[in-house]
């Protein structure tokens, strides 16, 4: 198994999309998983799904599927928990993370994050906007041996993927945006339609 995997974070219930897999909507004629599949491919050796629906449902795509680890419904934290420990299974050391409503993230993502990695290995992507900066740390680099830190933190009542990070010293890699944001994300009908031009405008 390759030392770096990658985990989707798919465990979302899109209460704003009025419910349903957000990552089976249609972009440009195929599903949102599959436009982040291909975004996330050539750039890990291996991927899992983490997602919490039948495992049948996502049978199209061809990946492994974990479901969250306990405690449920703890959100992306405990999609994280259940790719750390896959990945441990297979002997990874490292593993990045990406969210699936997110279908336009850089194709140079995890050189970024590896390039940007703190002193334990963290890193967490981040866009600039003039001199804002705003951190995305759905989307990361995170040693597989964090696993039991993570569990740890989740018993204890964590939530925010944002703040656990935090505790680790992460890197941060900085994409400069002056167009389209590239770590946009889908929640509504309304970003799901500016995804669709988006898709279909691009070259």
């Amino acid at each position: 198994m390759p030392a770096l995997v990658g985990v989707i974070l798919a465990g979302g219930r899109a209460t704003r999309m009025g419910g349903g897999d957000k990552g089976l909507r249609l972009i440009a004629g195929r599903p949102l998983l599959t436009h982040v599949i291909d975004r996330l491919a050539p750039q890990v050796g291996a991927m899992v799904l983490s997602g919490n629906g039948p495992h049948e449902t996502y049978a199209q795509f061809g990946l492994p599927v974990v479901a969250d680890s306990p405690p449920l419904q703890a959100g992306p934290l405990a999609g994280m928990l259940a790719g750390l420990d896959w990945a441990a299974a297979q002997g990874s050391s490292t593993m990045v993370s990406v969210a699936v409503d997110t279908p336009f993230f850089p194709r140079d993502l995890v050189a970024r994050l590896q390039a940007a990695a703190g002193p334990g290995g963290v890193a967490i992507a981040a866009t600039r906007h003039g001199q804002a900066v705003r951190r995305h740390p759905t989307f990361g680099l995170w040693p597989v041996a964090l696993r039991d830190d993570l569990r740890r933190a989740l018993a204890g009542g964590a939530r925010k993927l944002g703040d656990w990070a935090a505790q680790h010293e992460p890197g941060l890699a900085i994409f400069d945006s002056d167009g389209p944001d590239p770590f946009f994300n889908i929640n509504t009908p309304e970003d799901l339609a500016l995804a669709e031009q988006r898709a279909t405008s691009r070259p």
